[in-house]
């Protein structure tokens, strides 16, 4: 039965008894649980599809924004703790990056590391220092994210909208700018990167120093697209995880 810390906290968008292996992904700053809508149908039918449902927005919109990255990250691995028997991956892109970082820290503490760690358009929290600051003005706010995805401008332009979306945004690119990031121990399960070959936001060679994090295997992908590539390439992207699914091998652990 799922627990109610878990429900608060995950959205299944496919998850039944024959799925042995879960994988579970983490928006963008801003983003919601609800960008990763589409992934079932594109991974094996073995797989439970979950998302992170981040505070403050969609169906927790009334609860409290996160008061930090790391918090969060405690708030989370909580919420995990009945997929502990499970094989899970996770995926995080951008902020979800770190925050799918900093939960496998804290699964591998307790003792239930997940299978592997999958991290997408964010630099490791050893080589944060001297990154770019992101709060600001909302009008900066908006063209920042405009810059990286043309196609919300549409929801910005409507004022209702722009009210509803905002206040998330705010406070995902606080967090980001709080989280320093920094030395951590390594995990011993392998590390997946991905990134578009023109994102601003993160080169190549930056994805590749997240081979530091771990004592396992480290691979990158590179396709092609800006910080969002993800949208355009869902498919071979997909079939990558897909892969790599398949791939990672698993302990089973008790329950936390």
């Amino acid at each position: 039965m799922n627990s109610p810390m878990a429900e608060r906290w995950l959205r299944r968008f496919r998850d039944d008894d024959t799925c042995g292996t879960k994988l579970v992904c983490f928006p963008h700053a801003g983003g919601w649980a609800s960008a990763y809508r589409t992934w079932s149908t594109g991974l094996p039918s073995d797989t439970g599809v979950l998302a992170v449902r981040y505070p403050g927005r969609e169906d927790r919109y009334s609860d409290p924004f996160a008061t930090g990255l790391e918090a969060l990250a405690d708030d989370i691995a909580d919420a995990l703790a009945e997929l502990a028997p499970y094989r899970l991956v996770l995926f995080g892109h951008s902020m979800g990056a770190s925050v799918a970082h900093e939960v496998a820290l804290r699964l591998q503490k307790r003792g239930c590391p997940p299978a592997a760690l999958c991290v997408s358009g964010r630099r490791p929290p050893h080589t944060l220092d001297g990154s770019r600051r992101f709060s600001g003005p909302d009008d900066r706010i908006v063209a920042d994210i405009l810059r990286f995805d043309p196609s919300r401008a549409p929801v910005f332009a409507d004022p209702d909208l722009r009210e509803l979306v905002l206040p998330a945004v705010r406070a995902d690119y606080r967090l980001v700018d709080d989280y320093r990031g920094g030395s951590r121990p390594p995990l011993d399960c392998p590390v997946f990167g991905y990134t578009g070959d023109a994102d601003p936001e993160v080169t190549p060679d930056q994805m590749r120093d997240w081979a530091d994090m771990t004592h396992g295997a480290f691979r990158l992908r590179v396709l092609p697209g800006g910080h969002f590539y993800l949208v355009g390439e869902e498919a071979a992207l997909l079939a990558d995880l897909g892969r790599v699914l398949d791939g990672v091998t698993y302990r089973p652990h008790t329950a936390m």
